[in-house]
């Protein structure tokens, strides 16, 4: 167990509506990461529609977060570029109708929204950029990045602008809402101990209701890890992620952080047969178990594998990507109430000539381990899927941070699309 450096000034309440809880799935952390657990699985044809192909400028281009689903199944989401200003859109997707830009960045208000969106019970969205926050002279260029709201009515505003320095700097993950209206997440750079280019190595914080903002925890780049991912919460209110670096062996580690704010690290990524660089968000099912992805594989002919670390902190290799065909890379995890896993990988698959080479994939996990590639991305249709969310039918939505149409977004071959697929 490792005692924060940074005094915990506030007590973490009981989060309310923002996790997988340790008993019963919780609304609100799902809509913040677009997942609601569906309780039968479905029967239905399996299907892949483009929902929307993002054409740069104006329209934006590049969504690296995946999308949440309302109610009433209409989809937002960000992307961090494109728009008026060309600093990134927040949008709104009718599934039978057009796009809809509701906001561009520019400069002050933030830039570059790359940790998705989080969606409250009266349909106001809140999310990070980045960067931007504040006029040039901060600690980062343009700023450090901020927490926004955009509320029902469409208005849209700063709740709070990083510095850079031991505020935190660079938040570029989806936030969690507890009942209170308290807001939580984490920031890659910034905090108290310097990282390579970077102030800090990162911090957890808390923005209260009044908008002021609190450093939970600020990491060292020792055994507690360095560059938090994003945050899944228990029913007690405690806060677990992943450092994509740091940890016992410098190569990443998965974290508790308990309501005294004491940061217990569950797990150390060893490397080798223990692989490495946790990367996207973990998910929790109803008995308590994490599951996550990493970048690096089960060795050095791997391509990341899915993990699970039980209550006890034993880790299992659910299954590890070998080869093109299988899957490279895979992100951002969803799981349904039977159990079963799904995500994406940014490559492999049968498509050619993307980034990767290969163009992506979406992929189920059973609860048997049997791995299925629900679809292989082609280019014309996106590739670099990096995100997906389960709607409450069991249907999954995501996006590509490239491919489509698009010719102003050459270097990804086209400005990414939002995706439905029903597995």
């Amino acid at each position: 167990m490792i005692a924060s450096k940074a005094q915990l000034r506030s007590s973490v309440p009981q989060i309310e509506s923002t996790g997988w809880r340790r008993g019963a799935p919780v609304l609100a952390i799902l809509l913040a990461l677009g997942v609601v657990a569906r309780a039968v699985p479905s029967a239905r044809a399996q299907s892949f529609t483009v929902l929307h192909e993002f054409a740069g400028g104006r329209d934006g281009a590049e969504p690296p977060s995946g999308v949440i689903v309302n109610a009433t199944g209409d989809l937002f989401g960000v992307t961090e570029e494109g728009g008026s200003f060309d600093y990134g859109t927040v949008f709104q997707l009718d599934p039978t109708g057009p796009e809809t830009q509701l906001h561009s960045y520019l400069g002050g208000e933030g830039l570059e929204p790359e940790g998705g969106l989080l969606l409250d019970s009266a349909g106001n969205l809140y999310g990070t950029t980045l960067n931007g926050g504040m006029s040039e002279g901060g600690g980062c260029a343009h700023g450090c990045g901020t927490v926004f709201e955009r509320d029902a009515a469409g208005n849209q505003s700063v709740l709070y602008a990083f510095t850079g320095k031991s505020d935190g700097g660079n938040p570029n993950a989806a936030l969690l809402r507890d009942a209170a209206g308290n807001l939580y997440g984490t920031t890659w750079s910034g905090g108290i101990e310097y990282c390579y280019v970077y102030y800090g190595c990162g911090v957890i914080f808390k923005v209260n209701a009044s908008n002021q903002e609190t450093v939970l925890y600020s990491f060292t780049d020792g055994t507690d890890g360095k560059m938090p991912g994003g945050l899944v919460a228990d029913a007690a209110g405690n806060l677990y992620g992943t450092t994509y670096d740091g940890g016992t062996y410098g190569l990443g580690c998965v974290f508790e952080l308990d309501t005294a704010g004491t940061l217990i690290v569950l797990y150390s990524f060893p490397g080798g047969a223990g692989s490495s660089d946790p990367t996207g968000h973990l998910v929790m099912d109803s008995a308590g178990n994490l599951y996550g992805t990493t970048y690096s594989g089960f060795d050095s002919s791997g391509f990341g594998i899915v993990f699970k670390l039980d209550t006890a902190g034993n880790l299992t290799i659910l299954h590890n990507f070998t080869s093109a065909s299988d899957g490279e890379y895979p992100n951002s995890l969803v799981i349904d109430a039977a159990g079963n896993l799904y995500g994406v990988t940014l490559g492999g698959g049968t498509g050619s000539g993307c980034y990767y080479g290969s163009c992506g994939t979406v992929f189920e996990l059973d609860t048997a381990g049997q791995k299925t590639v629900l679809h292989s991305f082609s280019g014309s249709d996106g590739q670099l899927p990096d995100g997906l969310t389960m709607d409450q039918s069991g249907d999954l939505y995501g996006t590509t941070l490239g491919g489509g149409k698009g010719s102003q977004c050459s270097y990804y071959h086209g400005c990414g699309v939002v995706f439905k697929l029903v597995p």
